[in-house]
């Protein structure tokens, strides 16, 4: 008992010591950072568990240690413990930012924070999150928000017993809470994994998609190590989202307009060259507007790139949730969608102007309408461009163009007027001076070009590096829609299954031939051919109006393609000549099967690693050969030169 009470006099001793020296202005000593006892008596037990995150290639690896460190400065310290299995807990203060590559749950538990200009605050359910290194990386970024009146006190204890809740361990809530001041904001991480992630994972080729690629980091830390543990990799804050002056000030503009009560609806067109970010403008724009309304339409224009099915579509689709990553991470099911058959439209224009009637004419101007286009904006897309928005006619025109591209005029009011389109005439006047020639003998789109209303016209610069470089991008476009059917395919797969199911072992539809009609888009294919084309191909699965009849027990197919609703997709995987029966995969649910009465196939292929990817068949792969001789001439893929003018030959 005396020793006891010696100690807690020596205690109280320390304590007036310490309240006397704070009265002569006495300086503090400086706070020591926490160290558990287990830390004292294992210092290499951190180092040990990051390596193990090092070499799984979650995480990068530290500098080499000759090389020189940077200033602590230039990376803000990062307040992260473990919680519960496989989740981290984060403090960030207000304005700190966290950018990362990998997928994970995030649910804000106290505060409010905001991942690519979507808010998620306190009680929201959880969002899930992708940040593959094909794209721009996420940035989780604290942010203000408004505080109930209750003291400091009642704000602590109300976060600890939120981290209490969530199981995280009395030692890490204590450290935590060190962090812990005014307008800050606790988020929690969690591990994420969806079939369509598991399946596009499965495939060598994508299996690293959203591991972080090595680069200098100043050092590799225990925050890194617990943000490894939910499959994160913090990386740096350049490689997220850059966005300019001038778009950010037309995003700011056309959030005001879209809250405006007003009888017509914004009509917001976004339009540009390749490689400048308009998907990504789209994306960042859509998510601000879902702040501050419930929903937002989408009407798709870009065939090579869309934004929420596979390659080949235009659609219109009513937007209500965050886009929290890449397109591959959410392909949904349009309000209207029209397959086109191909990437491109170069080769079938009036076709493509009539799908974009077709899929328009839904589009009820309940809501704002923000429009995607294509990157073909040189010589006769330029002239395209100018019969959509004459067609379309938007109230507001997003330019985004990179400093040293000329190819592409300013497209304002006065040059829509007057410019001559691809299917469409301008105004003749004396002020539109050569602004180009038009087909006279086609009527336009909607009616002649001094009939519209003038647009607002925003011009926006892109600033992040490679911007307008086409084939500059992270990742090619041809491995982006590799990537958008897979993650549609993804679909395919159970939710209650964890291992991944290859196609081949999944049981197929069967389709009597008389039931559907064929038609091949981009080629002109024999009737007695036509059943080549379709094997082991990717198809529309569409309604057409009329009533399919079948004369005999063949196929029945279609002399013309058909404008028609396109209710989703599958993949031919057989055809039994006996049986008169197709066999298709597909995810579209069986009571919007019964409406399909058409297959179209077009251009767009099944990605070679579906074929490949095929477990536990023995002998040859079906579809897949090792013996073929690209040395014949003629064997090998043909590609298109389009920098190439063609020769012309005089007749004699």
């Amino acid at each position: 008992m005396a020793s006891r009470r010696s100690g807690s006099l020596g205690l109280l001793g320390r304590r007036r010591r310490l309240r006397l020296r704070r009265r002569v202005g006495a300086p503090r000593r400086p706070a020591r950072p926490p160290r558990s006892a287990a830390a004292e008596q294992e210092p290499d037990a951190w180092r040990d568990y990051a390596a193990a995150f090092v070499a799984a290639g979650l995480v990068a690896a530290p500098p080499p240690p000759e090389e020189e460190e940077p200033e602590r400065g230039e990376r803000p310290a990062l307040a992260a413990v473990e919680a519960k299995e496989s989740g981290a807990v984060l403090l960030l203060p207000q304005g700190q930012t966290l950018t990362f590559t990998g997928k994970c749950f995030l649910t804000c538990l106290y505060g409010s924070v905001q991942v690519f200009g979507f808010n998620i605050a306190q009680d929201q359910p959880p969002y899930s999150l992708f940040s593959p290194h094909s794209h721009c990386a996420l940035t989780i970024e604290a942010v203000a928000y408004k505080e109930l009146d209750k003291s400091k006190k009642e704000k602590r204890t109300e976060a600890k017993a939120i981290l209490k809740a969530h199981r995280v361990p009395q030692e890490a809530r204590c450290r935590l809470m060190k962090s812990f001041a005014p307008q800050c904001s606790v988020v929690l991480l969690e591990h994420l994994d969806t079939p369509g992630t598991r399946f596009i994972l499965s495939h060598s080729c994508f299996s690293h998609i959203f591991r972080a690629k090595r680069n200098k980091t100043p050092s590799f830390t225990p925050e890194d190590a617990v943000l490894a543990s939910t499959g994160v990799g913090r990386q740096d804050p350049g490689s997220g989202l850059l966005m300019s002056d001038s778009a950010l000030s037309a995003v700011e503009e056309l959030i005001q307009v879209c809250q405006e009560e007003d009888e017509n609806c914004p009509v917001i067109l976004v339009c540009g060259s390749k490689s400048v970010g308009k998907s990504t403008f789209n994306r960042y724009l859509i998510n601000l507007l879902l702040n501050r309304l419930p929903c937002i339409e989408f009407l798709e224009c870009d065939l090579g790139q869309p934004e929420f099915t596979p390659p080949g579509c235009v659609s219109l689709i009513n937007v209500t949730e965050p886009l929290l990553g890449p397109p591959f991470t959410h392909q949904r099911t349009p309000r209207k969608m029209v397959y086109f058959g191909e990437t491109s439209c170069e080769q079938d224009t009036e076709r493509y102007i009539d799908t974009l009637k077709y899929v328009f004419s839904a589009y009820e101007r309940d809501v704002p309408l923000l429009i995607n286009t294509m990157g073909w904006v040189k010589g006769a897309g330029l002239l395209l461009l100018v019969d959509i928005i004459r067609l379309l006619s938007p109230s507001h025109l997003v330019q985004i163009s990179a400093q040293d591209f000329t190819d592409m005029p300013t497209l304002s009011p006065e040059y829509i007027r007057c410019a001559a389109g691809l299917h469409t005439r301008g105004k003749v006047a004396p002020r539109c001076k050569n602004l180009g020639s038009g087909l006279g003998d086609l009527e336009p789109c909607r009616g002649q070009g001094d009939s519209l209303p003038p647009h607002k016209l925003l011009c926006v610069q892109p600033q992040f590096p490679g911007a307008g470089v086409a084939g500059d991008g992270r990742t090619h476009s041809s491995v982006l829609r590799d990537m958008a059917v897979l993650g549609y395919l993804g679909q395919l797969q159970p939710p209650e299954v964890d291992p991944v199911l290859p196609l081949h072992s999944l049981v197929p539809y069967q389709v009597p031939f008389n039931a559907v009609a064929l038609k091949v888009i981009h080629a002109d294919v024999a009737p007695a051919h036509i059943l080549y084309s379709l094997n082991a191909s990717w198809v529309g699965l569409c309604r057409i109006p009329d009533e399919v009849r079948g004369k005999s027990d063949g196929p029945v197919v279609l002399t013309q393609t058909p404008i028609c609703d396109c209710l989703g997709f599958g993949i031919v995987r057989g055809i039994d000549m006996d049986k008169k029966r197709y066999y298709i995969l597909t995810p579209v649910a069986p009571e919007n099967l019964r409406r399909v009465n058409c297959l179209l196939i077009g251009s767009i292929p099944i990605p070679n690693c579906i074929f490949l990817n095929q477990p536990g068949i023995e002998g040859e792969i079906p579809y897949v050969t090792s013996q073929y001789n690209y040395d014949i001439s003629g064997a090998g893929k043909l590609k298109l030169k389009k920098h190439l003018k063609r020769r012309e030959h005089n007749q004699p």
